[in-house]
């Protein structure tokens, strides 16, 4: 046949049929030509590219018939065509397909081409790959104006914003207290340690962040995704909150240099201690306001400022170092005034009295004072030498130690026995004042800084308040040091925050943020040397300065002056706090975005260009909380923590991924190991609790309500988190484990399968069966709920989905950990057979069969319910499993209703391997039977010792440590009563009556086929056949179609001959003399004798148990000859007949319970 050419200009997307804005992005060369063949399939003649400018024309069948002109959406000159060659609804489906590709047409909706899948995703549109979470985001994308391509590279994007957020507050605030205080080689060891542990925690992070595209979110989507929603809530929680309090940190510290170094005079509440933290307070929170206006008016202005922060953050740190290296030729002009050895707080003389005529001037080294260089460690010192016959005057320190100007005045016995000197506070590098600064010097709140190298009279008693020594403010110890180091170095997070910007954000995040904490750790560990190598111990431990004029101490090693640490500083942490308010917002948006915390949906709101207003409005509350702590060393140590948490699950999440194997785990940063991981996992560990082991404990704590909270009441997602592979790894190893031998007596534990029926409307129909299940197991062990669904699988898939969905729903419910189980089969009993064989995995089999009892198989014409009742109980005691049958399922207590007193009655009259005897003990765990008691009943024949198996059963019981009341009742041997013979007799010819009723309904339906086929040709259904199999332990009740009864028919060709032989062999069956020899039968002996017992068991049960809350009892086992089946129904009926609830137990040949430890 020829084929037709189609020339098409397609104008408008949605006047085609099947085409959609929300497409795949498919464009064409200019040249581009469809061609359809005559059969109707598609055949590409050019390839495909993107900037098509030109147009193609449909032609009609003749050629040159032409559609309606139309316009297509054109964005950035890409054409957006719907997938017409995947899946079209407006015309013949195998219409779009290549010719190559027509063995595959039938499945192109969800099995798309290659080129199309390469499409789409060179795009970054329709991730089909575990992307679900992004499809709405993507589709909104689609409709909008491509945005620019990102540029940023590995310098502006990730190391200069990983710079900015690393260095901060404590490294011009604290870092020479710490040096002071731990002297230089701990000092060293406390950087080194946090490096190490940010460094570790870098290398997993590059690992995570270049394993796949990581969209906005950072360290919380890469953690979420790794380790699961629970795990990413919880930690994410934790960063937002260790995010909110840094921005109070550096608000804090602001405010610090701002009332202590660049305008003391604004101090609202003058004096020390309280009155500072309550000015910390107010100046802290009118800051707070002000930056949170400004992030609230607009982003745009934080990011513009982020350049000028960090600037001055270089040039502050370059004057350091600059200072450092010229106080090595230089002197400098901070000396520190010493009583004895301890350490005075600034003041114009330094010296207890000055001759009258010298002029009173700041530390004057003319007329009676000479400089003496005795201590060459500790600089030079300036003795003060009296000038003879010159009258003296008091200064003003004489004033503070004697309270008063009188050179007679009783004064301080310390200030009396030792003299005034000056040290320099910058000795300078040259100076080996190193040697003194190496070891530590912890001192508790309230001791003055003391110079151990200077000697002194010890003879006083300890410094007092006011006197103007230089005092600690807080007891320092190593632990405390680590706590206020550690946010110096957090911000490593900062590359990953921002790799949508990045140009290959796979490269540059891992090499931006280890180049920026090696460029930080060496500032860090250079900055400690020089700091010890250049200023006094005590200046290093004056944290405020007091000591050299209230200069801020840094800033006296600063080139040219201390001021541009000053400034630097308070810029620095202004913009700092800046970033933390901008950047912990966006976290708990985006959090709230994920809808895995439900209370915080609201936080997922925002403006109308997606600035997340509510979010910030919390932020700004949250830091307010720290502001108010209103001590920057009492704060560091929170956030301290909450970053450590964050880390360690960084950590976590790298080396479970690697652990694991999972063949997603393909990362590009190949310099990292699982070793490495668990060591900044341990490191961040050791830290949380060496800084502070309360604050350790809250954290965790917080972190595993979270936790608990989203895993109980959150939505579910799934990420394919590393936990869920974690799981697998370790239930394949139990499982492996298990298999290693069979369960030894003392850990059997009942793992039940419970068969449960569904009606027409998929609706179960003993819902009390899994309350039952649910109270044995009181949430331990294994359980599998099943049902099956008569049919064929192809057919009646989808009503099995259905089927497991709602026992899904009802195990919810009932709250019952467990596994669904639905299978699909042509007859119920071989359904629940093969449930039987196949369920559980390994070890994980399930030991004891749960089903309900068919209470109505004595109304029904229809025998399959019970027949498949006892093909259950015998497929079960040939698999060795236990089993249950509750009978009276309904009166059965629901999980709500409250403990009521009472007993459980267990009639122990046959020993199958001690499950009578363990049930109940399993049952009065749950709430429900907790306060029932235990009785139990054994059977005494005559020939029995009936004091002494009471007396046996009694210490067997207390070897099973189990409490019960025990009696013992005795069955006389007696006749046959005539009420036995009679139930009997009824019995049989109940059975018969039945039987010959479906022998004449099998007749009548025989004979109108017979009359229905013309050719003698009859398909008929055989005689007693279980195709229309019904059953209380897991089938659905539904007609069954005529095409599978079509199937089933026994094809028999039917001659005149045969057909009388049939109807002359089985016509007795419906006339009213066969229902007369039926009533003369006799009983057989065999059934009476059963009748018997259960009459007389029966008897006893219901005198002794009438008002039990629960009978157990033994279930007897069915008959080998499955003609007495029906028989079998009866007997067990007898034998529960006026008991409320019974339940009805058969051991699976094994023992359940043993009395050794």
């Amino acid at each position: 046949m020829s084929s037709v050419r189609f020339t098409v200009t397609p104008t408008k997307a949605e006047d085609l049929p099947g085409m959609s804005d929300t497409s795949p992005d498919i464009s064409s060369r200019p040249s581009a030509h469809v061609r359809f063949g005559s059969r109707e399939s598609v055949n590409r003649s050019d390839p495909v590219s993107e900037g098509s400018a030109g147009g193609t024309t449909f032609g009609g069948m003749g050629g040159n018939e032409t559609p309606d002109r139309s316009s297509i959406d054109q964005g950035d000159g890409n054409s957006k065509i719907s997938s017409v060659y995947i899946n079209s609804h407006g015309m013949d489906d195998d219409e779009f397909f290549d010719r190559n590709l027509a063995l595959f047409e039938e499945e192109m909706d969800t099995r798309p081409k290659v080129s199309s899948l390469l499409n789409r995703l060179a795009n970054y549109t329709n991730l089909t790959q575990g992307a679900k979470e992004h499809e709405e985001a993507e589709i909104i994308g689609e409709k909008k104006k491509a945005s620019k391509s990102p540029q940023m590279g590995t310098f502006m994007g990730v190391y200069l914003p990983c710079l900015q957020n690393i260095f901060g507050v404590i490294l011009f605030l604290r870092l020479t207290w710490v040096v002071g205080t731990a002297g230089v080689l701990q000092a060293l060891c406390i950087v080194f340690i946090c490096c190490c542990c940010t460094l570790l925690t870098a290398i997993s992070m590059s690992a995570i962040a270049t394993n796949g595209v990581v969209p906005a979110g950072g360290s919380y989507f890469m953690i979420s995704r790794s380790l699961g929603p629970e795990f990413g809530g919880a930690v994410g929680i934790c960063f937002y909150l260790g995010t909110t309090f840094a921005g109070a940190m550096y608000i804090l510290g602001a405010i610090e240099i701002l009332l202590m170094y660049i305008v003391p005079e604004a101090e609202i509440f003058k004096g020390g201690g309280a009155a500072m933290l309550n000015n910390m307070r107010v100046y802290g929170s009118i800051c707070l306001l002000l930056m949170s206006l400004l992030v609230f008016v607009g982003v745009k202005y934080v990011n513009k400022l982020a350049s000028i922060f960090l600037a001055c953050v270089i040039v502050s740190i370059v004057s350091i170092y600059i200072g450092a290296f010229e106080s090595a030729f230089n002197e400098r002009n901070f000396d520190v005034c010493m009583l004895g050895n301890r350490t005075i707080s600034s003041h114009v003389e330094c010296n207890k009295t000055v001759p009258v005529g010298i002029k009173d001037t700041t530390w004057s080294f003319d007329g009676n004072f000479t400089l003496s260089y005795e201590n060459s460690t500790a600089g030079p010192v300036i003795v003060s030498t009296p000038a003879p016959a010159v009258e003296e005057k008091t200064t003003l320190l004489w004033e503070e130690f004697c309270h008063s100007t009188e050179l007679n005045a009783t004064c301080d016995e310390y200030f009396t026995s030792n003299n005034f000197t000056k040290i320099k506070g910058i000795p300078g590098l040259a100076s080996g004042i190193i040697s003194e600064n190496l070891w530590s010097s912890y001192i508790s709140k309230g001791e003055v800084l003391e110079k151990s190298s200077l000697s002194s009279s010890h003879s006083s008693p300890p410094a007092s308040l006011p006197h103007p020594y230089v005092f600690a403010d807080i007891t320092t110890s190593f632990t405390l040091l680590v706590g206020i180091f550690f946010p110096s170095v957090t911000g490593i997070m900062a590359g990953s925050n921002r790799s949508g910007d990045l140009k290959d954000a796979q490269r540059s995040i891992p090499i931006g943020t280890i180049l920026a904490i090696l460029t930080t750790s060496f500032v860090y560990l250079s900055s400690v040397v020089l700091f010890g190598a250049c200023i006094d111990g005590v200046v290093l431990r004056d944290k405020f300065g007091e000591s050299v004029d209230g200069t801020l101490v840094v800033g006296t090693l600063a080139w040219p002056t201390p001021w541009v640490i000053v400034i630097g500083s308070f810029f620095s942490t202004c913009g700092a706090g800046l970033q933390s308010l901008t950047g912990a917002p966006r976290l708990l948006q985006a959090i709230a975005k994920d809808n895995i915390i439900p209370f915080l949906r609201v936080f997922g709101h925002g403006k109308a260009n997606g600035e997340p207003t509510w979010a910030l409005l919390l932020t700004a509350l949250i830091a307010e909380l720290g502001i108010l702590i209103a001590s920057l060393d009492l704060v560091a140590p929170i956030l301290t923590m909450f970053f450590l948490m964050c880390y360690l699950f960084v950590n976590l999440a790298c080396a479970l991924q690697t652990l694991l194997r999972t063949p997603n785990w393909r990362p590009r940063f190949s310099y990292y190991h699982w070793t490495l991981s668990f060591l900044g996992m341990i490191i961040c560990l050791a830290l949380m609790f060496i800084s502070s082991w309360y604050y350790a404990i809250v954290a965790m704590v917080i972190a595993g309500m979270i936790y608990k909270y989203i895993e109980y009441h959150g939505a579910e997602k799934e990420w394919g988190d590393g936990i869920r592979g974690l799981s697998l790894s370790a239930a394949r190893y139990a499982l492996l484990r298990l298999e290693e031998g069979p369960p030894h007596t003392k850990n059997w534990r009942p793992q039940l399968l419970v068969l449960l029926k569904l009606d027409e409307d998929a609706h179960v129909k003993s819902p009390r069966l899994l309350t039952f299940a649910s109270q044995l197991k009181a949430g331990k062990g294994l359980t599998i709920v099943g049902t099956v669904v008569p049919g064929h699988f192809l057919q009646t898939y989808g009503e099995a989905l259905a089927a497991e969905q709602t026992l899904r729903h009802l195990m919810e419910k009932e709250r019952v950990k467990g596994f669904v189980q639905c299978i699909v089969a042509q007859k119920p009993r071989e359904g629940i057979s093969h449930m039987i064989q196949s369920s559980g995995l390994g070890g994980m089999k399930p030991n004891t069969v749960v089903m309900g009892w068919p209470h109505t198989w004595r109304q029904s014409e229809d025998p399959q319910a019970w027949k498949t009742f006892i093909n259950t109980v015998r497929v079960t005691t040939a698999a060795h499993l236990a089993l249950l049958v509750p009978k009276n399922i309904s009166l059965f207590p629901s999980n709500s209703e409250p403990p009521t007193d009472g007993y459980i009655d267990v009639w122990w009259i046959v020993h199958d391997g001690g499950m009578l005897m363990l049930l109940p003990f399993l049952l009065r765990q749950h709430k429900v039977w907790r306060k029932c008691g235990m009785r139990i009943f054994t059977v005494a024949q005559m020939e029995d010792n009936s004091i002494q198996m009471k007396k046996d059963l009694a210490t067997f019981l207390y070897h099973l440590r189990i409490e019960a009341e025990v009696e013992v009742v005795e069955m006389h041997n007696s006749d046959i009563s005539a009420y036995t013979y009679e139930r009997t007799l009824m019995m049989e010819q109940r059975s018969q009556m039945l039987r010959q009723m479906r022998l004449s309904k099998s007749d009548r339906e025989k004979e109108a086929q017979l009359v229905k086929d013309r050719n003698s040709m009859l398909r008929l259904t055989s005689i007693g056949s279980d195709d229309e199999d019904d059953t209380d332990g897991g089938e659905r009740e539904r007609p069954v179609s005529s095409s599978s009864e079509h199937h089933r028919r026994v094809q028999m060709t039917w001659t005149k001959e045969k057909t009388a032989q049939y109807r002359a062999a089985h016509s007795g069956c419906s006339t009213p003399e066969g229902f007369r020899d039926m009533l003369s039968i006799r009983p057989d002996h065999s059934n009476v004798r059963r009748m018997h017992t259960a009459v007389k068991l029966n008897e006893v049960i219901v005198n002794k148990s009438h008002d039990a809350r629960l009978v157990l009892l033994n279930m007897p086992g069915p008959p080998k000859n499955t003609e007495g089946d029906e028989n079998y129904m009866e007997f067990l009926e007898v034998l529960t007949e006026g008991l409320e609830r019974v339940l009805l137990v058969r051991g699976g040949g094994s023992e359940v319970i043993t009395i050794y430890s």
